[in-house]
Parts: C-alpha cells; sequence; structure tokens
C-alpha cells in the first residue's frame, strides 16, 4: 500500500469514517461527482491533487501545514 494511501486511510478510520462516506462528503462540499472507486483510484495511482488533499483534511478536522526541514 502507498504512503498516502495508508495515512488517509488511517486518518479515516480514527474519524470512525469509511472512504465510501468520504467519497460522499467530498461530492457534498466540492459539488464534483466522487465515488468510492474514483477516490480508490486517485489514492492508488498517487494522483490527489493538493486541492483534493485540503478537502479530505477540512472533512476530517486537519490542516494541511507546510513545515521547513532546514
Amino acid at each position: 500500500m502507498n504512503e498516502i494511501k495508508a495515512k488517509i486511510k488511517m486518518l479515516v478510520i480514527s474519524r470512525g469514517m469509511t472512504l465510501k462516506s468520504l467519497a460522499e462528503k467530498l461530492t457534498v462540499l466540492t459539488g464534483e461527482e466522487y465515488s468510492y472507486n474514483s477516490l480508490l483510484g486517485k489514492l492508488n495511482r498517487e494522483s490527489l491533487s493538493l486541492k483534493e488533499a485540503g478537502y479530505i483534511a477540512k472533512i476530517l478536522d486537519y490542516k494541511i501545514e507546510f513545515i521547513s526541514i532546514k
């Protein structure tokens, strides 16, 4: 399992949700159609956009933050 998929699945489970319910919430939030299969495909291909990751973070009550490693 790839790192992005594993992290998102872990966060989804920690919120008592499923990827299917996450896809439904993404559809409501964005107005774009997300299904379980389309979301899973993006996670498997590691083709999730930063914008989509931001929406997922919002749904799961997280924020994305860039931290300097220097």
